[in-house]
């Protein structure tokens, strides 16, 4: 009877709601306890990883390390330190870059016009030679005591094995070489590579092309305030009507070059750096004229030296320019080649005549001082151009 009492419905209904109770009961302690195993390993991992990308940037940045450097390791750090002025400091002039490297290293221009070290502005003599230069020891005396104010290049025949000068101031100064030919397209290869070589020193400010047979006609001290004062440069640029003026365009040039805009003038050039710049950046005017400016072309000679400098020039930057050259030179013997002169040609008078013949503008006034230099002088000129060089050329 017991047994069937508590078999009853009631008691039965009572059973299973206390086994469904303790059921629930047991999910939601498992459920709680899984959460909060979960939630515990969580917090653990991300702190964990945190403590390892710390430790990974401390064991390898340098700029998070909490010890500062010693006043030891600061006086390496200042020793090695590399300036600006060494950092922009040219390669030797001896260098392996091609023309295309030269001229793009070359043609960088700062955007900051203000100096940010002291400077002393130079003027770069560029050479463009055979091979030796004979008039060495009359150019030691002209720029004798002035080391700091002058760069010397020179562009010789690359055949050239011999040495440029017995003179200290031309060793070292050649510059990589291409073979020239007169008249040619080679010819103002070499000048852009001169003007290249010597843009490569930020401290050069004034650029003229020399040859050989040219020779200083004053002191270095005049030529020197005389270029660096000017306000203009010194590219000849005329023009002349006829067959070696206009008669030497080509109309194949157009519309880049119209015969109105055709120029003439002498090679023999000065030029501040901002020209130069220009003229070793141009990747327009210059091909054009290589292609359409050579001595034999559709039975035209045109001689590429007396033409592109100075047309570029007119057409792009004649405001800056005074339009005459600052080297002396006799035409008047007509011909391809001007007056050569020899040892007896060589008195004062000429040399007087050379400095001081003409009239011409200088920033705006005239002046009877418009040759800086002379040409053609023959190799046997030297002794008495040594000898008239303290009372006729200033400079002993």
């Amino acid at each position: 009877m017991q047994n069937q009492l508590l078999r009853t419905p009631s008691t039965s209904k009572l059973y299973n709601n206390q086994f469904h109770l303790l059921s629930h009961l047991s999910y939601f302690l498992f459920f709680g306890l899984g959460l909060a195993v979960g939630t515990f390993f969580s917090f653990y991992l991300k702190s964990f990883s945190f403590n390892l990308q710390v430790t990974q940037f401390s064991l390898f940045s340098p700029l998070q390390s909490s010890t500062p450097p010693s006043s030891k390791d600061s006086s390496n750090i200042n020793e090695n330190r590399i300036g600006l002025k060494e950092y922009i400091k040219g390669p030797s002039l001896m260098h392996d870059m091609d023309d295309n490297e030269l001229l793009w290293r070359a043609s960088m221009v700062p955007k900051i016009t203000e100096v940010p070290y002291k400077r002393v502005p130079k003027v770069a003599f560029m050479f463009l030679t055979r091979g030796e230069v004979p008039f060495a020891p009359l150019w030691e005396k002209f720029f004798k005591g002035h080391e700091d104010l002058y760069s010397i290049y020179v562009h010789p025949n690359p055949s050239f094995n011999g040495t440029l000068a017995k003179s200290p101031i031309f060793q070292d100064r050649r510059i990589p070489s291409e073979e020239v030919q007169w008249g040619t397209f080679s010819m103002l290869e070499a000048e852009r590579r001169l003007i290249a070589n010597a843009l490569l020193d930020f401290s050069n400010q004034r650029f003229i092309l020399l040859s050989e047979s040219c020779i200083p006609l004053f002191n270095f001290t005049t030529v020197y305030s005389y270029l660096m004062n000017s306000s203009k440069s010194f590219v000849e640029v005329y023009d002349l009507p006829g067959p070696v003026g206009r008669g030497r365009y080509n109309p194949r040039m157009k519309p880049h070059v119209k015969i109105q805009q055709w120029r003439k003038g002498s090679q023999w050039f000065e030029m501040d750096r901002s020209l130069a710049i220009e003229i070793i950046s141009d990747r327009k005017y210059f091909p054009l004229f290589g292609k359409y400016c050579l001595p034999i072309h559709d039975r035209t000679s045109c001689y590429v030296d007396e033409h592109y400098i100075p047309t570029f020039v007119y057409m792009k930057h004649s405001q800056w320019n005074s339009n005459r050259t600052l080297t002396w030179v006799d035409w008047s013997k007509g011909g391809p080649h001007p007056t050569r002169y020899s040892r007896t040609d060589v008195t004062v008078e000429l040399l007087d005549r050379m400095r001081s013949g003409k009239m011409c503008e200088y920033n705006g006034k005239l002046t009877t001082v418009c040759y800086l230099f002379a040409r053609k002088f023959m190799p046997n000129t030297l002794d008495r151009l040594l000898r008239f060089a303290p009372t006729s050329l200033g400079f002993n």
